[in-house]
């Protein structure tokens, strides 16, 4: 029977190996720290974190999430530990909340390896911290506990890990937030979360508020810990039921998910849409038809909450996200499980001298061989199952995908005319797990971006182990960096989307060809280094004038004539022909450019581009790092999967890219 402990409160532990799920109302930093019988740790090296997420019988996620699992095996402690306690901290530096009491109260429970829940605890009565001391487990008379403490420190890490009496306290707290941000370039961002009834949908979503509007965006709310398939229920233990689904008719935000009943840092939700204060409420979704008894209903596209059916999908497929990570953790998990407990039995059959007579010794580990694969075959079935159902989903789905979400092969793209509104998102590739390779998953982004983007082109190794060489790479990353820019080109309305392109050394001009011919930049690709700072000293000074026009409440007073449109910057080469200043300049514009209106897009190797050194770091941190070819870099933001990236290229042959870039130059010609 599970233990809903309160502050101070223990329970006893029977089992030495558990998972630890942390469910928080935004993403935060997990840690597991060992500490000796009077609670002190010892080092650093008594500390699993991010950028040291393994310990002795600990460990810890390597980045940031509104959800966590922690492994624990208490017998793998050394003898010296009698505490685990578990640290959650908010992010430094980042765009989140401050201090959990902005956010829902974090929701902390003991499991078993088969799931089954031990002990939970709601770390309420936060307000200031931004750091805390969840719970711990201490060794008693030989036996284990779990106490829920929740001390929180409102000097962050830093201040807990000082009262914890660890030597260099603030020097370990930097190397965490380091790793941290250091994480977030290479994490996909959370999808909504789901409702009771299983809908996808977005819960008191932040609207997508541009420099003219102002206001301060609803923080991101917990994930739902489980999954309508493989068997898991939706919600969790201490997640207050959600209520009635808010969501904005501007671009989504995967990481701006709110728990309903969560004050936020600006004050209480609003749940009235920011664009429809007096509308009705969203139609219903497409339902489907009756299922025959015993069979799963068919799927249907567009089946998720939203006020329109570019919203519906959008939810429907970070659902699909969701759902295919979930399972394929659960198949994992199941499998570990099989393993670990084989292992178990065939260690005590060979520590049994009686096994060694006659046959009982063979036939004790055939027994458990048999047993394995026999949890093992169960686990890979519920997968199949699962698998097959987001399968029928996806071929639904995959077709109805608007030009914004579709793949440059989808039949949307023939019927393309100019948008008049912004969509909101765009799809920037496809995600999939080995487990599943015939299921691929849209990666959607929102819009407008909040992120550049380095397209990484350097020589690397594909996920199916061939090698690609720098200058097949750096051909294919320029020509994934047209394909992305063209497809923004393309989703914005007529004249509010500029491109720009640097390209130094001019070896971008073939795949830069279609965006050239079909007249679609605000000018030709800028080649040497006088036109990197020519180009570079007006974004930045745009950059500026902006940022001092919003924010002296004089966004009106821009000079007559002046280009408020989206302008993207596309940068070849680099570091070829820049100097320290135009780094610079460049880290300004990937911090403050997106929020005024200005988007980086790098292609360049990160190997040739180390050089500058930790100048160049900061830039790197800060933008989404995407592939030519395919490669498993990014990670989910629930059990840290590491997802296959293919990016959205044109097929071999296809003029699709002609025909849309020369109506977008067709419309941007009559716009002027």
């Amino acid at each position: 029977m599970t233990a809903e402990l309160v502050r101070g409160q223990n329970h006893p532990l029977s089992q030495a190996r558990l998972e630890i799920r942390i469910s928080a109302g935004t993403p935060i930093v997990a840690v597991a720290a060992l500490g000796d019988e009077n609670g002190r740790i010892h080092g650093a090296e008594w500390v699993a974190h991010p950028g040291a997420p393994t310990q002795p019988g600990l460990e810890v996620p390597r980045q940031a999430a509104a959800d966590h699992r922690l492994a624990v095996d208490l017998d793998a402690v050394p003898e010296a530990v009698h505490r685990v306690s578990v640290l959650l901290a908010l992010p430094v530096g980042g765009t989140g909340p401050v201090r959990f009491g902005a956010v829902a109260a974090p929701f902390v429970a003991v499991t078993g390896l088969d799931g089954g829940e031990v002990a939970s605890y709601t770390i309420t009565g936060l307000e200031a911290e931004s750091a805390v001391v969840a719970l711990e487990l201490y060794r008693r008379q030989g036996a284990w506990k779990v106490r829920a403490v929740g001390q929180g420190y409102a000097g962050g890490l830093a201040e807990l890990l000082t009262d914890q009496q660890l030597p260099q306290a603030h020097q370990l707290a930097g190397s965490i937030n380091d790793a941290v941000s250091q994480g977030l370039a290479r994490s996909v961002q959370a999808p909504p979360p789901r409702t009771a009834d299983g809908d996808r949908s977005r819960q008191a979503a932040a609207p997508a508020l541009g420099p003219d509007q102002g206001g301060t965006a609803p923080q991101p709310g917990p994930v739902p810990p489980v999954s309508p398939y493989g068997g898991l229920t939706p919600g969790g233990p201490g997640q207050p039921a959600p209520q009635q689904p808010s969501y904005p008719g501007s671009a989504p935000d995967p990481d701006a998910v709110t728990q309903p009943s969560a004050p936020t840092a600006g004050g209480p939700i609003d749940y009235s849409h920011p664009r429809r204060q007096n509308a009705a409420p969203p139609p219903p979704p497409p339902t489907a038809p009756p299922a025959a008894p015993g069979q799963p209903a068919q799927p249907v596209a567009g089946d998720a909450t939203g006020w329109s059916m570019e919203e519906r999908l959008y939810n429907q497929v970070w659902g699909m996200f969701e759902d295919l990570a979930r399972t394929t953790a659960a198949y994992r998990s199941a499998v570990d499980f099989a393993e670990s407990r084989m292992d178990k039995e065939l260690e005590q059959v060979l520590s049994d001298p009686r096994s060694r007579i006659g046959g009982q010794g063979d036939a004790a580990r055939e027994a458990a061989r048999a047993r394995h694969t026999q949890l093992v075959a169960q686990a890979r079935e519920a997968l199949d199952r699962d698998l097959a159902q987001l399968a029928a989903e996806a071929d639904v789905v995959e077709p109805a995908l608007p030009p914004a979400y579709a793949r440059w092969d989808n039949p949307a793209w023939h019927a393309y005319r100019v948008p008049m509104e912004i969509p909101m998102a765009l799809r920037l590739g496809d995600l999939h797990l080995p487990e599943a390779d015939r299921i691929r998953i849209p990666m959607l982004v929102r819009l407008p971006l909040e992120r550049g983007l380095w397209i990484d082109s350097g020589a690397a190794g594909s996920s199916d182990g061939s090698f690609t060489d720098s200058p097949t790479m750096s051909r294919l990353a320029m020509e994934t960096a047209v394909a992305h820019a063209a497809r923004l080109l393309a989703v914005y309305p007529a004249g509010e989307f500029t491109v720009h392109v640097i390209d130094p050394a001019g070896s971008g001009a073939q795949p830069l060809a279609p965006l050239v011919q079909t007249g679609v930049l605000a000018a030709p690709p800028v080649p040497g280094a006088a036109g990197v700072a020519d180009v570079l000293g007006r974004l930045t000074q745009r950059v500026d004038l902006v940022q001092m026009a919003v924010r002296g409440g004089a966004a009106d007073s821009l000079p007559p004539g002046f280009d408020t449109s989206q302008q993207l910057l596309i940068v070849n080469d680099f570091p070829h022909g820049f100097d320290d200043r135009a780094v610079n300049q460049l880290r300004y514009l990937a911090d403050e450019g997106p929020a005024f209106g200005v988007h980086l897009m790098m292609v360049a190797d990160r190997e040739q581009s180390s050089g500058y050194g930790p100048l160049l770091d900061p830039l790197w941190r800060s933008l989404l790092r995407l592939t030519p070819v395919a490669d498993d870099h990014l990670a989910d933001p629930w059990v840290g999967h590491a997802w296959t990236y293919e990016p959205s290229l044109v097929p071999p042959g296809s003029q699709v890219l002609q025909q849309v870039l020369s109506q977008v130059a067709t419309a941007r010609t009559k716009f002027t």
